[in-house]
């Protein structure tokens, strides 16, 4: 396999990694998750303005025609910046759904202002009893006149605070229906949207379907495999997330080696300290480990074939497991300031804990890869 990123790719990084280091210091960023959306709608705009929302989607929707590698050079990039502008729930989970099942007027109406930096949305993938079970839904849509009635409970939807339209996964007719993919715009009447702030920094909520009235357009892609759909949608963000996460991991390590040159203990540098130079080699070993399987399943995953899922699970249970325990060694031998709200790398330390968990943490994707 050849692991070089092209010209396109590497000037796409580039770009990115200009802005964070000129606009994107950790200061902004806190001052952005503090803010009443919690992210900043300008720096979204300029996104848009620099093409950065276009990479997921097809040339036809006025897209990049980017691959799940392109994805992984955007996320790893957000990640050492340690952004909380909503890139993955508007682009990769629902702007995800919306390009592989809208029609032409649902794409022009939900997905080209996404894509635009217009309009915000969400994806309701997870239920209260399901644990990480994607396929576990009980929420119901029944047939009503012309449209549909729904009913169910979802949590931990991501960016639905901000969102204007919610991709909401139901079982049509009863709860042993097949699964379909349903719209829900905010003001709809009997949606309830309990919002509340993630210990990483980001925005959550969970949402109360309360024989919801939705019109017979806003079923995405019926007769289509909507499951197969979703879980396609989540193994992707499972990708990207694990991409943010090596970004992160290289900053802590870059942070960790910085701080140890410079922190003077018993009249010397602690990186002078034989044993914890044994440490922050782990540290480095365990990342470039990270990132070569990080590689290894977004090129498997993108050629398809038998052991795509397996690469999935592969890399998210190595970020679960190695990449936690290179975030805890710089928590560490930062001493009591790892802990610190000023110190940035206590915030990187919970994204990258947070990371581990959704969509299935170690556990859950071990289990996956033994079955």
């Amino acid at each position: 396999m050849d692991f070089s990123l092209n010209d396109m790719q590497a000037m796409l990084g580039e770009s990115i990694d200009r802005f964070i280091a000129n606009e994107y210091d950790f200061e902004t960023r806190q001052a952005h998750a503090a803010s009443e959306r919690g992210f900043s709608p300008a720096v979204w705009q300029t996104f848009a303005e620099l093409g950065w929302t276009v990479v997921p989607f097809a040339e036809a929707d006025g897209g990049f025609d980017g691959t799940a590698v392109d994805l992984m050079v955007v996320m790893e990039r957000l990640g050492r910046g340690l952004v909380v502008e909503p890139y993955l729930p508007n682009l990769v989970l629902a702007g995800g759904v919306l390009k592989r099942t809208a029609t032409d007027a649902q794409r022009a109406r939900w997905l080209q202002p996404l894509i635009g930096g217009e309009r915000h949305a969400a994806l309701a993938f997870a239920e209260p009893h399901a644990r990480y079970g994607i396929g576990d839904i009980r929420t119901v849509a029944r047939a009503d006149g012309d449209g549909w009635r729904i009913s169910g409970d979802k949590t931990y939807v991501l960016n639905a605070r901000n969102a204007h339209d919610i991709v909401v996964p139901a079982r049509v007719g009863d709860p042993s229906g097949d699964v379909g993919l349903f719209v829900v715009e905010r003001a709809a009447t009997g949606l309830e949207i309990l919002d509340y702030p993630t210990v990483d920094g980001l925005q959550a909520a969970d949402l109360r379907l309360r024989d919801v009235a939705v019109g017979a357009d806003a079923r995405l892609g019926a007769g289509d495999d909507a499951l197969s759909v979703l879980e396609t949608v989540v193994d992707e963000a499972i990708l990207a997330v694990c991409a943010e996460a090596v970004g992160i991991l290289q900053v802590l390590v870059d942070k960790t080696v910085d701080y140890s040159k410079n922190r003077v203990q018993f009249g010397v540098p602690i990186g002078s300290f034989q044993a914890l130079q044994h440490r922050m080699v782990d540290m480095l070993t365990g990342l470039e480990q990270t990132r070569s399987l990080l590689w290894w399943a977004t090129m498997t995953y993108a050629e398809g074939g038998d052991d795509a899922k397996r690469a999935v699970s592969a890399v998210k249970y190595q970020v679960g497991t190695t990449g936690r325990r290179i975030a805890e060694e710089a928590v560490q031998l930062h001493g009591g300031m790892g802990v610190t709200w000023e110190l940035d790398v206590a915030h990187y330390f919970k994204r990258l804990i947070a990371i581990g968990r959704v969509f299935g943490d170690a556990d859950w994707h071990l289990d996956k890869l033994a079955g």
